[in-house]
This record gives structure tokens, sequence and C-alpha cells, in this order.
């Protein structure tokens, strides 16, 4: 009889508890014992091996309809310190778990590498890629799960204050949650029919000049007010905010550091950005109403889709019958209705350590497609008289002075 712990790193996204229940299930009927880790790394990695639970199959049989994570989790890294990396393996083996799943996003990723290198083979390891962001460097087209529920989640958000703001003749700037890729906000926007999405890898030369994104909002919203829209949504990838000039003068009030550093990840996007394109339509008599909110931990715990209680239910037992067949150090994928072993070595970058992160592929049909249904002022726009005109009155600019602000976009 083998022992499989199942541990559970990084923020919460749907679908986890489905990982978990058909993994405990799989391993269970097969005749090994299955412990649950709780709160991720952050007690074994102190050699505190007490904060375990024994899984039984009455005890997960339903789980994968629940949202959140019946393990808890945590951000807690074993790999910072070399102590709370061997203390991690040590508590594994006193605990007798010679199989471990890991279900986490990037950085549990790489965690989860480390530890099959420090166990030396005593324990395999595969890990199970989640995250809402969908930035895991999957093959093209697979999705991490979470991140198909919390698109639909999103959506029916940005749907919601979509109808709102043409109700009320407003406009609202959406942060959808997404530090290093834009897949959310761009599946969010695209499929609720937002006017426009702005993501960071469409600035393909960062840092971003706020002010090039404050001219893209911009241009939107006279575009709309030249159609006759007072009304609008954008969506907005927090990721911008990452890959923005800290050195900004709207940043100036930004929270810093103790070296004087702008924490980039604290940055109120909405807010600056929202402040910044009502102040520069202001200046020039343009008066515009816009409001703000952010979106992401709503969608992290929600119940599953089916698309990722299939698809959670798929990896959970791929996991089990990875290890039992002798795989490890592997990610776990399922590739045309097949599970396939992904090795660490393919998605971990061998300079940093860490996982790779998968952008949005600004040159694909799909984004040229969201592209071409937004609302943007274009060089098409730009170059037709009439239309520069009307855009040019909505924005209380000469036609020379609106070819000028908006030429770049």
């Amino acid at each position: 009889m083998s022992t499989f712990g199942i541990a559970v790193g990084g923020g919460p996204a749907p679908g986890i508890n489905g990982v978990i229940g058909a993994a405990a299930t799989r391993a269970l009927r097969r005749g090994h014992r299955v412990i649950g880790i709780l709160d991720g790394f952050s007690h074994l990695m102190e050699g505190d091996t007490s904060r375990v639970v024994d899984l039984e199959l009455d005890a997960v049989a339903r789980i994968h309809l629940l949202g959140g994570s019946i393990l808890h989790t945590s951000r807690a890294n074993p790999t910072k310190k070399p102590e709370h990396l061997a203390a991690f393996v040590k508590s594994l083996d006193a605990l007798g778990i010679d199989h471990l799943i890991t279900i986490g996003g990037d950085d549990t990723a790489s965690s989860s590498s480390r530890v099959a290198e420090e166990a030396g083979g005593r324990v395999k390891v595969v890990h199970v890629p989640k995250t809402i962001d969908n930035d895991l460097p999957l093959p093209e087209g697979i999705p991490t799960f979470g991140f198909e529920t919390a698109r639909e989640h999103g959506t029916t958000v940005v749907e919601r204050i979509l109808v709102d703001m043409q109700t009320t003749n407003r406009w609202f700037f959406i942060v959808m949650m997404g530090r290093s890729a834009g897949h959310l906000a761009l599946g969010c926007g695209k499929s609720a029919g937002a006017p426009i999405t702005l993501i960071p890898e469409e600035f393909p030369n960062p840092p971003i000049a706020i002010e090039d994104v404050v001219r893209t909002l911009e241009g939107a919203i006279v575009k709309r007010l030249a159609a006759g829209r007072p009304d609008g949504v954008a969506v907005i990838a927090e990721g911008v905010a990452s890959a923005m000039d800290p050195e900004d003068p709207l940043l100036a009030d930004a929270p810093r550091d103790e070296h004087g550093h702008v924490r980039l990840a604290e940055v109120p996007l909405a807010r600056v950005l929202r402040t910044a394109v009502a102040d520069s339509l202001a200046s020039r008599g343009v008066k515009v109403t816009i409001g703000e909110k952010d979106v992401g931990y709503e969608l992290r715990c929600g119940y599953p889709t089916a698309f990722d209680r299939d698809y959670t239910r798929d990896l959970g037992v791929g996991a089990v019958d990875t290890l039992l067949a002798g795989g490890t150090s592997v990610l776990i994928t399922r590739q045309a209705g097949q599970i396939v072993p992904v090795p660490f070595a393919e998605i971990i970058d061998p300079k940093t350590r860490k996982s790779r992160v998968r952008g949005v592929d600004v040159r694909s049909d799909s984004y040229r497609n969201a592209l071409a249904l937004q609302e943007r002022v274009t060089a098409e726009d730009l170059a037709d008289p009439e239309t520069l005109a009307s855009i040019a009155a909505a924005a209380r600019l000469s036609p020379e002075q609106a070819r000028e602000r908006y030429r770049s976009l």
C-alpha cells in the first residue's frame, strides 16, 4: 500500500475540490491511503506533521460540486529557505507519503519541482495546474482548470454592468484579475461584448506609459460619444499595472516599499485610470461619469461549471494513475481527451527556476477578432474625414488635434 499526499498552494480556483475528490477516490479504490495536507506547504515546511487529515470515500464523494478547497490553501513557499525545503521532505517521510499530488499555479509548480529534486526519488511528485489567470505554459488551446468557470462568472458581472451603464448613461472601468496575462480580462470582455478590453500584451515594449492607456480609453469613449452613446464598459487586466512605468507622475501617490519603489501590485489601477481619463476629458469640457470596480476574488471560489467539474475529475484520476505508473516530476494535462504528463523541465525556466508565463497571443485570429469587435479609434477612422470630424467634435478637438492625439492608437 502506498500513501498519497495532496496539497493545495496559491490562490483559490473553481475546481480544486474536483481534483482532490477524484484523486482520493481513485487512490482509495486501488487500495492506497490518502492524506490531505492542510494549508498547503505552510505546516510541513516547519516540521509540523499534525495538520493533516485522512481522506475517506464518503467524505469526498460530492465535493467536486463545491467551490473553495476542503484542504484550504496558502502561499507558503518552501523553496525560499533550504531548511524549509528539507523540512518539508522530512515531514513527508515522517508521514509515510511516497506519492505527492500538488495543486496550484506557477509558484506551486515551481515548488513542486524543487520538492521532487530534494526528495531524490523517495517521493514521486506530480502537479495539477490551476489558476483563473490561465497563464501557465500548457499546450496551445488547453486552459488551466478554474479559468472557464471564472470567465463564465466574470462575463456575467460585465454583462450586468453593461446594462446598468446603458440605463444610467455612464461608463465603468472594470479591472479584472490577471497579474501576468490578460486571458481572463479578454475572455470576459469579449464574451460580454464590452466596447474595449485592455491587456498588457498589447503594449509590446514595457514599461507602459500611462498616457498611452489613458488615450486608448479616452479614444473609445469619444468614439462612442460620436455615435450618440454616452455609456460603456472598459475591461482592464490588472497586469497592466505591473507593466506600468513606476516613475510616471500619475503614480506619485502610489504605495511604495522601504526602498522607495512603487508597489505596482497595490496600485488602485481603476481609480488611477478613471481619474486620469475623466480629468483629460474635463479639461476640454467633455463631461463623462466613470465608475470603477475590481473583479477577481468573487470569481475564485464559485461553484465550478460542468466543464471544470469534468476537467478536474479527469486530472485527479490522471494524477494518481501517472504516479502509480511510475511517473514523477510532471505536470498533469488533458489533451484531446488523453491525460498527458508534461515534464517539469519543459515549463520551468532554468535561469529563474520558476514556471514560464503564457500570455495572450496577440498574433492570433482570436485576438484580432476581439479587437475587430471593440470600439477603438482606428487608422481607418482617422483617414476618413467624416468620421474624424465626428470624433474630433466629441473630443472637443480640431480634426488635426484629434488625428495627432489618437494617431498611435
